[in-house]
């Protein structure tokens, strides 16, 4: 299969200095980590976001691969904390890899991240969003994708900004609730919110927590019917997400809207599962394929090598955002001349994409902890069974929807 263009795709990347000397031995492999929940609950997204690493791997062989070697991925499966820690030390001390890719959940980031600073090995991270993953001083661990705080800033954002003025009221007059499942993940996106709610001057009527695990959430929707909720922002993953549409249904109540964070909101799948009552539900997330290509150039060329490779559409967005960040890494190490991790990242504090350039839309521009500075999300909705962007301006596609649930016309 021929590659797609680098310029089309990753445009910003085909501007990166001169590539060094090259001290590595030609012709052997170069193995790296791809940690990720193959199994379990969370391997829909995993494996999707897997694929996008394995794209941009391809794409880099097909013209000489990295450092004059092919690359080889070697997977490790991780459905918990204790298991990211297993798997993270045998890519490290098995398999010898000389960086990790991954990762998609937070608790397995957290986890995994600190074995591979210990051991001073690179972490790439790609699509795992808590805050404090590039927050505890680590040298060696890098993310490309946006935080948890800017999901919170952007579904708070949406209150105001675009709700408001479509419900014709004055954005304090809507009551918010946040709904979070009670784990790294949910917990960091909720905390933000709720600053952000405070901070704006809007009205908070509940902040209700669940455990993951939990397989009830009618006294939930109890609470939030009593409140008089206009809005829930809800952070969770697809079980729950089905899991709190039918408790809606079952209390026979719902909100005005409801914007989801990222995750199983995203997924196709989920449409699917909760059924008419989906449709015009927003989602704050990672670039999907309903964008305008002239602010995300070259997202139609991945789809269609997606397509390619794997016979089938892109299931989600994440795919995108770990396709584009392992190219940003591949890159890096390529131009570090070596695998050596100071070089590393002093390869990867230098890159410079410009926002507008790529394929996600990110620019790249990483600040001394090593987050992508330029990584932000989008609003997105359900309209006609598919998700488009409908917020900044610049890279929407559709307009706003004020109503959730089948409509008639």
């Amino acid at each position: 299969m021929a590659p797609i263009r680098r310029r089309t795709v990753l445009g910003g990347l085909a501007a990166t200095p001169a590539v060094p000397r090259i001290v590595a031995a030609q012709g052997s492999e170069l193995k790296f980590g791809a940690l990720y929940p193959f199994s379990g609950g969370l391997a829909l997204l995993g494996d999707e976001s897997f694929r996008g690493v394995e794209l941009a791997v391809e794409e880099r062989n097909a013209v000489g691969g990295v450092l004059g070697r092919q690359i080889r991925l070697a997977k490790g499966d991780a459905v918990s904390a204790e298991q990211a820690i297993t798997e993270v030390r045998r890519l490290i001390g098995t398999e010898r890899v000389a960086a990790v890719f991954g990762t998609y959940a937070s608790p397995l980031s957290f986890a995994a991240t600190q074995v591979s600073e210990l051991q001073g090995v690179p972490y790439f991270e790609l699509g795992a969003i808590s805050d404090p993953i590039t927050e505890r001083g680590f040298r060696y661990v890098f993310r490309t994708c946006p935080r948890s705080s800017d999901f919170g800033l952007a579904t708070v954002t949406a209150v105001p900004d675009v709700l408001a003025p479509i419900f014709a009221v004055e954005a304090p007059a809507l009551k918010i609730a946040i709904l979070f499942e009670d784990a790294l993940y949910g917990q960091t996106v909720s905390s933000f919110q709720e600053q952000q709610v405070r901070a704006r001057g809007l009205t908070l009527v509940e902040k209700i927590g669940y455990s993951p695990r939990s397989a009830e959430l009618a006294s939930a929707m109890q609470r939030l019917r009593a409140a008089g909720t206009d809005i829930v922002l809800h952070t969770g993953y697809q079980n729950d997400i089905v899991l709190f549409f039918r408790a809606m249904q079952e209390v026979s109540w719902k909100p005005r809207m409801v914007i989801g964070s990222g995750a199983g909101y995203s997924l196709v799948d989920t449409a699917r599962a909760v059924g008419p009552a989906f449709e015009g539900v927003m989602n704050v997330d990672f670039t999907q394929f309903a964008v305008n290509e002239r602010f995300a150039p070259g997202v139609s060329a991945f789809v269609e090598f997606y397509k390619r490779h794997y016979g089938a559409e892109p299931r989600s967005g994440h795919s995108l955002a770990n396709y584009f960040g392992a190219r940003v890494f591949l890159d890096a190490v390529h131009r570090a001349g070596s695998t050596e991790k100071d070089r590393v990242r002093t390869a990867v504090l230098a890159t410079d994409i410009a926002d507008g350039t790529t394929a996600t839309g990110w620019g790249v521009r990483f600040d001394e902890r090593g987050q992508n500075t330029r990584a932000k999300p989008f609003l997105l909705q359900w309209q006609g069974g598919r998700q488009v962007t409908v917020f900044p301006a610049e890279a929407a596609v559709a307009p706003v929807r004020g109503q959730m649930g089948e409509t008639s016309g």
